[in-house]
């Protein structure tokens, strides 16, 4: 009889994330129908959501995993941190060579721009602006970047800010370039479920010279509360393989220049 191999630490994080979605779209599930459904012992199972819910991403209940509530799935960081964690790689990495040094470059709080921060990095005299904590927090020991965070209402599901505060601060600068990237497209028109965050992507688009779109295919297809305007409103779009072709023409017929990278396997760290 031959021993079963032991998954690797990438395929139990790719199994972990996959239960996550299942209750995500199935809402309160069963602990034994999840170790059914994933053909895994009711041990292993156990395992996993002791280990999702330890991060927050959903709750635990006798018997039962919960999903939180739709919007706090849909915004906050620790949903976005790990998810299309390849497509987004490729993203920052088609834009990388894109921003030069000296440079003044706006960057909002999407986890899509996160993988970015390596080769931002490396640059020199870089004035990086950002409601997000999380990016100042990971380009803060970078010797030639500077940052400014814009500080307003702290929103901790998201660890960034919002308000009149940084809209203000943002109409009084220019940038060379803004990097973003958004909730949900449909049909190339942008959605975000916060009106707070659709006012800062709006000024930041209004503060930059030129504005790139980095959006993975999970994105796509989808639509939110607020609408804020199309994907017309930057010099490019960039997305990956992934994304549904009628998507993709719609970007098109809008006139708007749409690149597209092959996600690569990234390890996990």
């Amino acid at each position: 009889m031959t021993a079963r191999t032991r998954p690797s630490q990438a395929a139990v994080e790719e199994r972990r994330q996959a239960v996550l979605r299942y209750v995500a779209e199935h809402g309160e599930t069963r602990i034994d129908d999840l170790a059914r459904h994933f053909d895994v012992s009711l041990m292993t199972m156990h395992r996993d959501l002791d280990d999702l819910a330890g991060r927050h991403l959903l709750r635990k209940e006798r018997g039962r995993a919960v999903p939180f509530p739709a919007l706090t799935m849909e915004t906050a960081t620790r949903f976005r941190e790990h998810s299309a964690l390849d497509a987004k790689h490729a993203l920052c990495a088609a834009v990388a060579d894109r921003i030069r040094p000296g440079s003044t470059l706006l960057m909002d709080d999407s986890t899509t721009l996160f993988p970015l921060v390596p080769a931002l990095a490396r640059l020199d005299q870089l004035h990086v602006v950002t409601n997000s904590v999380g990016l100042a927090q990971r380009l803060g020991s970078a010797p030639g970047v500077s940052i400014t965070l814009l500080g307003g209402r702290y929103h901790g599901d998201f660890n960034s800010c919002t308000g009149p505060a940084v809209t203000r601060a943002l109409s009084q600068l220019r940038a060379d370039l803004a990097l973003m990237s958004a909730t949900a497209v449909l049909e190339g028109r942008l959605f975000h479920p916060l009106n707070d965050y659709v006012e800062v992507k709006l000024a930041m688009l209004a503060s930059a010279e030129q504005a790139l779109l980095l959006v993975d295919h999970s994105k796509f297809g989808k639509t939110a509360t607020y609408a804020y305007g199309t994907a017309a409103d930057y010099h490019t779009v960039i997305t990956d393989t992934g994304t549904p072709e009628p998507e993709l023409a719609a970007l098109r017929d809008l006139g708007v220049a749409a690149e597209t990278v092959t996600p690569e396997e990234q390890p996990l760290p």
